[in-house]
């Protein structure tokens, strides 16, 4: 994990690549979808549960294969790197990453992990209905209800992170005076002079 390069204050950097940017959004999409139709609608629910499955096995496949800052190893930090991450962003003297920061890597990883989780809960209770992939399998014999609840539980837990991660795009972007919202559109970011 390495801070900007020193490259003067009006030039830009490409920091997410187009798969990283689309993946993102799509997630963002699908999410939302499977979100609001979770009891009305089955079948689009469904769909976008399966598209977030898709997407997923694409973003842990890119974090190793991929680009640069698309790469586990740029962004997964120590518990340590992260606390002190933090500290300085409380002193309001953050250390500035060109690609994400420790703890938007942290809660990178802490989002796949719950949308993993959610998603397969909701596989085993398609599954306990006779529907879906795994509808054949031994899962499709556990409680019906267990899952669906650890399902829903699941959901909620991963809207509250989208909230966490919302709210620390705004004080990173307000801290490093950058827009990171526009950075995961245009894929760049401005380069910064180090403070040493």
């Amino acid at each position: 994990m390495k801070r900007s390069d020193t490259m003067g204050p009006d030039r830009w950097v490409r920091v997410w690549d187009p798969l990283v940017r689309l993946f993102h959004w799509s997630l963002a999409g699908f999410f939302l979808i499977a979100y609001l139709t979770e009891d009305d609608w089955l079948d689009l629910h469904s769909v976008a549960g399966y598209a977030v499955v898709g997407l997923l096995l694409f973003r842990v496949a890119w974090g190793f294969i991929g680009t640069r800052h698309a790469r586990f190893t740029d962004f997964v930090a120590s518990p340590g790197t992260v606390g002190r991450y933090l500290g300085s962003l409380l002193r309001g003297q953050p250390a500035h990453y060109e690609g994400h920061n420790p703890a938007g890597g942290l809660m990178i990883l802490l989002m796949l992990v719950v949308l993993a989780l959610t998603c397969f809960t909701g596989v085993v209770t398609l599954a306990s209905e006779g529907l879906g992939p795994l509808s054949g399998t031994f899962l499709a014999g556990l409680s019906e209800e267990l899952f669906e609840e650890l399902h829903e539980g699941l959901a909620n837990l991963m809207l509250g992170l989208v909230v966490v991660h919302v709210a620390g795009v705004l004080v990173s972007s307000l801290a490093h005076h950058e827009n990171l919202v526009r950075a995961m559109i245009t894929g760049r970011k401005r380069a910064r002079q180090e403070q040493g």
